[in-house]
């Protein structure tokens, strides 16, 4: 079962998106909702994937993406950005990020995440039958 971080500073998306994650198989091991969180969070829990908003109020997601990246001890998991802003208006940004992928938040779901886990070559062994 595919082990999922979730770094976003609406409690209201939080909560929907672990909702509609966790009925579609992806098991939510925690959420964060800052980029100390985040940090704390992600060497705990060790997830498979961690999605990330762009905009953590105030604090970069891109910035933190490149800390969990840089962060010593084992390899992070694959960071997704998230966001409900379009992707082109960050795609400069995303390209030259250590991140795999990008999903609109109007597109999350447990699909979306394990086509790009699949198509970055780390999802092979977390999702039986692909």
């Amino acid at each position: 079962m595919l082990r999922c971080l979730i770094v976003d500073d609406s409690p209201r998306f939080l909560d929907a998106a672990r909702g509609l994650l966790e009925g579609q198989g992806i098991t939510v091991v925690g959420v964060a909702s800052n980029t100390a969180d985040a940090l704390r969070r992600t060497g705990e829990l060790r997830p498979d994937v961690t999605l990330l908003d762009i905009d953590l109020g105030g604090e970069s997601g891109l910035e933190l993406a490149r800390r969990l990246h840089g962060q010593g001890g084992p390899a992070p998991g694959p960071v997704i950005l998230i966001s409900t802003h379009a992707e082109q208006d960050y795609a400069e940004l995303i390209a030259a990020s250590p991140v795999i992928g990008f999903l609109p938040k109007t597109a999350l779901s447990g699909d979306a995440i394990r086509d790009l886990l699949a198509a970055h070559g780390d999802g092979g062994h977390l999702a039986p039958g692909r």
